[in-house]
């Protein structure tokens, strides 16, 4: 028997603020809340195989780029399109060193945690 990941936790200030910017990044839908704030965000289809996201509340979030970061794709439309998307959402460009002849862009999310939007497009679940 093997295991698979149900849920990502990504500690954070703001709950409300992360669930509502990464329902919309990812089209997920609330699933579930928790007396000490935390939001789980995931598929809107029951037994999907995506991992939920639960944005737990922490005094000592720790922003930046983390050992372990989210990578997206676009599903329906180029990246320049998904990217302008984003960046409408509250993301914002960021900079971990890259050189600049990347495929992929290096965005953080409203609180400052980075994730990157690759530029291959993948087929909608």
């Amino acid at each position: 028997m093997a295991c698979r990941i149900s849920e990502l936790v990504l500690d954070c200030a703001d709950p409300e603020r992360l669930a509502a910017f990464w329902s919309e990044v990812l089209g997920y839908v609330e699933l579930e809340r928790e007396p000490d704030g935390s939001i789980a965000i995931g598929p809107p289809a029951e037994g999907s195989a995506l991992p939920a996201l639960v944005l737990s509340r922490s005094t000592d979030p720790k922003p930046a780029k983390l050992p372990l970061h989210l990578d997206v794709n676009a599903t329906d439309r180029d990246q320049e399109a998904e990217l302008t998307r984003l960046l409408s959402l509250g993301a914002r460009k960021a900079d971990v060193g890259q050189t600049g002849k990347e495929s992929w862009h290096v965005l953080a999310d409203p609180e400052g945690n980075v994730f990157c939007l690759l530029h291959s497009r993948l087929r909608p679940l």
